[in-house]
């Protein structure tokens, strides 16, 4: 983009979000800045896809900050639960991670097989301002199954339950390189730094 560091706030509060694409960012010539650090009140996400709620984010942000900003909406979608949790994956159970990841595999007790194929979805969203006509849109997929248990203690969200049958770990065992060269959010990333010719 710019020789000089541009800022940009990330349109999200999670911290696991925030430390992965710092990461995946680090050399582009971005800033990335939580919107922690501003008094941005919680946009509200009442969109049906996870492209629209990444937008919704984006603008909301840009319009608090005067700043460009960066969305991402992601999350886990298991076709066996017609896409469920897809864009509620953050608030599934109404708890945290650990409450989440129970839920799932109890509404999966019964599925077995091939059946258990999920994959996590990634839409990153940056605009230059609040009304910037021409977002930029990024998306990637991470394909796996839903493990019968947690295992693992790395990553965030339903990393210790989303298997790779390929690697035969699940996404919680991977180190944080490894994640995100494979991962939903590094593939979406990637494809962002395309436009930006990063």
């Amino acid at each position: 983009m710019r020789s000089a560091a541009q800022q940009v706030v990330l349109a999200s509060g999670n911290a696991g979000k925030l430390r992965e694409l710092q990461a995946a960012l680090a050399d582009s010539g971005l800033e990335l800045i939580p919107q922690s650090q501003f008094s941005i009140t919680e946009a509200v996400e009442d969109a049906s896809t996870f492209l629209e709620n990444a937008l919704i984010k984006a603008r909301h942000a840009a319009k608090q900050t005067g700043l460009a900003a960066l969305a991402d909406d992601s999350g886990l979608v298991v076709p066996a639960l017609n896409g469920a949790p897809g864009i509620h994956s953050a608030r599934y159970s109404g708890g945290g991670d650990n409450a989440n990841n129970d839920k799932l595999l109890t509404e999966l007790t019964d599925i077995t097989g091939s059946s258990r194929q999920a994959w996590y979805m990634c839409v990153l969203v940056y605009v230059s301002h609040e009304s910037d006509p021409a977002p930029k849109v990024a998306e990637g997929r991470w394909y796996g199954e839903i493990a019968l248990a947690p295992r693992g203690s790395g990553g965030f969200g339903y990393d210790p339950i989303f298997w790779l049958p390929e690697l035969n770990c699940s996404a919680a065992e991977l180190d944080a390189a490894t994640k995100q060269r494979l991962g939903h959010r590094g593939k979406a990333v990637a494809k962002l730094r395309e436009q930006f010719e990063l």
